[in-house]
């Protein structure tokens, strides 16, 4: 049986109508958009935020922090520069979150998955290729992992999740053409998808949070006051 990760939740005020599960960034944890829920105004959602597994970061001399997956080198976006192992291992523990909320009383179609830079990664990954369908995927700052695999892999279930993907034009971390790409990309397919870009570095700005708040009462309207 997989395990539950930990995770810092915040439960709705009223009955719940939905849940967001959020990941965070390399080296970050639960606790970084602690602050966001009440920004988002749906007192109607449960929003998890969980803490990554601890692991050691080549890129970061090999120094062990809370990360999705190993990343091996700068840039890496070619198939032998990823760490395809630790990525479909964190891709089992986030699919065991979505099945803990179904077990609560929340099917998988009242789930988005979202995350932020590495959490969003693996957020676009698993949630792509999710067996059951899924209210959304949010995906911030962010890029495509393993694209190679997409085609085969892409659930039919999730061929027409909604998408939302924003990104820093002066990103130094993740450049904005590869926000840029996986957009154009997972759009070309037919799939609805939303590109918003906001005049900031790698972070989440305020405005960035009242796209995202439109966005989650579009996915959730009985969740909104």
């Amino acid at each position: 049986m997989t395990e539950i990760l930990p995770a810092l939740e915040i439960e709705p005020e009223v009955e719940v109508a939905g849940t967001v599960i959020w990941l965070h960034g390399l080296g970050a944890s639960g606790h970084d958009f602690a602050d966001v829920p009440p920004l988002l105004q749906q007192p109607g959602l449960r929003f998890v935020f969980p803490h990554a597994p601890r692991k050691p970061v080549t890129i970061n001399m090999g120094l062990i922090m809370p990360a999705w997956y190993d990343i091996l080198a700068l840039g890496g976006s070619q198939r032998d520069h990823e760490d395809e192992p630790g990525i479909r291992s964190s891709a089992e523990l986030i699919e065991a979150l979505i099945a803990r909320e179904e077990e609560r009383g929340v099917a998988a179609s009242q789930v988005v998955l979202g995350g932020f830079s590495q959490g969003g990664a693996m957020a676009l990954y698993v949630g792509t290729r999710y067996a059951k369908t899924l209210a959304g995927i949010m995906v911030l700052s962010a890029y495509e992992l393993l694209r190679g695999t997409r085609q085969t892999e892409t659930s039919d279930a999730n061929r027409q999740t909604p998408l939302l993907v924003c990104h820093g034009e002066y990103d130094p971390m993740v450049p904005l053409r590869a926000g840029q790409k996986l957009f154009e990309t997972y759009s070309a397919e037919g799939r609805p998808a939303e590109w918003h870009s906001f005049p900031m570095e790698h972070q989440v700005s305020m405005e960035e949070i009242e796209v995202i708040r439109d966005w989650l009462k579009a996915r959730f309207p009985a969740a909104a006051p």
